[in-house]
């Protein structure tokens, strides 16, 4: 369950957690049972005058908003309902983190949007590729009927731009010819080969850190499009970081670990693979933050848009997800995908 659960006492004393609660609380069930639940709230009086309430029978459910305090982390704003248990002096209390509700609406809307963009890039895309050809062999025969061999030019920077316009058109339509082969992956052989990749392509200036959870286990994927998800994503750091390459200190750091209680597209997930890719450039431009993963949206001049798109196609493949955080000086991108 991603909601989270505690029966209480109707003193306030936890009788039981679920799973979920113990994660957020950082706190085993053992831990919790018997200690006053009202203490990991930042404003304990609010449970407690439900709990009040509770006892004296004043309502059936109570809700309000609160906020729960979490071990070494920040507290966790939640949206709250105490309603009296099925047993005499038993009270349910049942939080949902608004945080996370917003988060899994996030997800949906960019699900929604990708699903959308594909469609049109598909639709437009066809819809391109026969013009061009048309085009292109017209310009070809007209170069062959010319007088002027000084006019071939013109035909020349005609059939220049038609192939340019074709190589655009195949990439874009370059995830939807690939079918999804899968076998078993390992995420850190996908790291070490973009890694590799990516210095032999910035061999000065740049050190790429590994940080890495050698504890987690292979799972069932598509190794060529996680490789290229991540290269994409990498890719796309370093060229953030030209300015910092100059200077020699330019930094990306690949760690791997696993996530435990995820949710993806609404579906509960007990493991998840979290893999960041952090850089130390000047950040995602506060304009296109909401709108780095769009086709043909890039922060950069001579961009196509196109390498953050794939990437986000490649990991939905895979049931999962990557997301931006970004700031001037730190920008992370993680990569959520679940594991078996």
């Amino acid at each position: 369950m991603s909601l989270l659960v505690a029966v209480l006492h109707s003193d306030g004393a936890v009788l039981f957690a679920n799973a979920a609660l113990e994660n957020v609380l950082g706190l085993s069930r053992r831990t919790l049972e018997g200690v006053d639940f009202a203490q990991f709230f930042t404003d304990p009086a609010l449970l407690q005058t439900a709990l009040e309430g509770a006892r004296s029978h004043d309502f059936a459910a109570l809700r309000f908003e609160g906020s729960l305090k979490r071990l070494h982390h920040e507290a966790v704003p939640v949206h709250v309902s105490v309603a009296e248990a099925e047993l005499p002096g038993e009270v349910l209390v049942e939080l949902w983190p608004l945080e996370q509700q917003a988060r899994q609406d996030r997800e949906e809307r960019l699900r929604e949007q990708a699903q959308a963009h594909k469609e049109l890039i598909r639709n437009l895309a066809h819809e391109i590729k026969n013009p061009l050809g048309g085009i292109r062999g017209a310009a070809q025969l007209l170069e062959m009927e010319l007088a002027s061999p000084d006019l071939a030019e013109y035909t020349q920077v005609i059939i220049h731009e038609a192939d340019r316009l074709q190589s655009l058109v195949d990439r874009l339509l370059a995830p939807h010819r690939h079918p999804h082969e899968v076998g078993d992956v390992n995420i850190h052989e996908v790291c070490e080969r973009v890694r590799s990749l990516v210095l032999a392509e910035h061999p000065q200036g740049l050190r790429i850190e590994q940080d890495y959870d050698i504890s987690i286990p292979e799972f069932r994927g598509d190794r060529a499009q996680l490789i290229q998800a991540l290269l994409n994503v990498v890719q796309n750091a370093a060229q953030a970081l030209a300015q910092r390459m100059a200077q020699g200190d330019a930094c990306i750091t690949l760690r791997t670990r696993v996530a435990r209680q995820i949710t993806l597209g609404r579906e509960r997930h007990r493991l998840a693979l979290e893999l960041h890719v952090i850089d130390n450039g000047p950040g995602v431009p506060e304009a296109l933050r909401e709108r780095i993963f769009y086709p043909l949206v890039s922060g950069r001049d001579g961009g196509s848009g196109l390498g953050l798109t794939l990437a986000q196609t490649f990991v939905q493949r895979h049931h999962g997800m990557i997301e931006c955080d970004s700031t001037p000086g730190r920008t992370d991108f993680r990569i959520l995908i679940p594991l078996p």
